[in-house]
């Protein structure tokens, strides 16, 4: 009798300042880690080099994969939103060695990976009353802002893309109003990812110290010349170190809760609203706060719709991952879409 060996597979979340490879095998229904490493996005000149460089340190080969990326994916090929790299999966494959690559957005790997967690992966900030089958949205605020959705249908549950991040910024006070008119003077188009980001966060900051809402210490100035500047801003913001900072943080959980609601309003979401991404797990003391919820649910006549929605946030930072190695499976006809009555509640 032939054994049939565990499937390898190579899965990638590519994002415009870190990327993610990992090697998987899908043992007893379950993926299981091989090796995974992460790399500096703006290191390599093309996607190629990074992944080329990571099977060369692992000296492992996989049956199937997936490059889950940061921007649109329309017929196998990428613009990727905050690289300079444009990826085509057919040569990709073809330059790596491999019969097919799989590429997709990394919002839908993200909802894709839901499937694999528990509940230890989650902190809930709203319990709700979540329908098993109802739809689900996904919000992911990192280097850029990731928007997707998940469809209930025939009783399966079907992730799906979208560049929602890109839709226009609609202030909702009028602090967030004199914050586009100071973005309209120095960017062509104000999107949700222009204030709803890494960089969004510094512009929020930078708007506060140039319209002098409130006075920038030296040895802040000092700090943001020589660190990260949204790390710093985010660090002193939730230590209340600085007022400006702390201004900055209570804007962005603002702006997040609000369009975390836009979200939940267009998918009907009533399967819930779940948060990814690398800046919502350093600030879930943040986002616990009356603050996010109340913004969340600021829609008028349909407050009460919101209420009902259950919102989590993913702090598990492989969703992505794992995500896109289900992608390769699924495409090999391995794995299917899950049947929504056995999602977690």
């Amino acid at each position: 009798m032939v054994k049939v060996l565990d499937p390898i597979i190579l899965a990638g979340d590519i994002g415009g300042t870190k990327a993610n490879l990992a090697f998987y095998k899908l043992h007893n229904g379950k993926l299981e880690l091989v090796v995974q490493k992460q790399f500096p996005s703006h290191d390599y000149a093309n996607l190629h080099d990074l992944i080329a460089e990571f099977i060369e340190e692992s000296g492992l080969r996989a049956d199937h994969v997936c490059a889950a990326v940061a921007g649109p994916v329309v017929n196998g090929t990428c613009n990727a939103t905050n690289l300079p790299w444009t990826i085509d999966a057919a040569i990709l494959a073809q330059r790596l060695g491999f019969k097919q690559i799989e590429l997709m957005n990394d919002l839908e790997a993200n909802a894709h990976g839901i499937y694999e967690l528990s509940e230890e992966d989650f902190v809930t900030i709203n319990q709700g009353d979540k329908k098993i089958h109802g739809n689900v949205g996904v919000i992911s605020a990192g280097t850029g802002l990731g928007e997707a959705g998940i469809i209930w249908e025939d009783r399966k549950m079907r992730p799906f893309a979208s560049e929602g991040g890109h839709c226009d910024f609609a202030p909702s006070n009028q602090i967030q109003l004199e914050l586009l008119q100071y973005l309209r003077k120095k960017l062509e188009h104000v999107s949700y990812e222009r204030v709803l980001s890494g960089q969004g966060l510094q512009h929020i900051y930078e708007f506060l110290r140039d319209e002098n809402k409130f006075p920038e210490p030296a040895w802040l100035a000092e700090s943001l010349k020589t660190n990260d500047p949204p790390a710093v801003i985010s660090e002193n913001g939730l230590q209340n170190q600085t007022e400006i900072c702390s201004e900055a943080l209570n804007i962005f959980t603002d702006i997040y809760g609000a369009e975390a609601g836009n979200l939940a309003l267009k998918l009907m979401a009533t399967g819930g609203i779940y948060i990814g991404g690398g800046i919502a797990p350093k600030m879930i003391r943040k986002f616990s706060e009356p603050r996010f919820l109340e913004s969340f649910l600021d829609k008028g006549r349909l407050r009460s719709v919101l209420e009902s929605i259950q919102i989590k946030v993913i702090m598990n930072d492989k969703t992505a991952l794992l995500g896109a190695a289900r992608c390769a499976l699924m495409h090999a006809g391995i794995l299917h879409h899950v049947d929504a009555t056995l999602l977690r509640s």
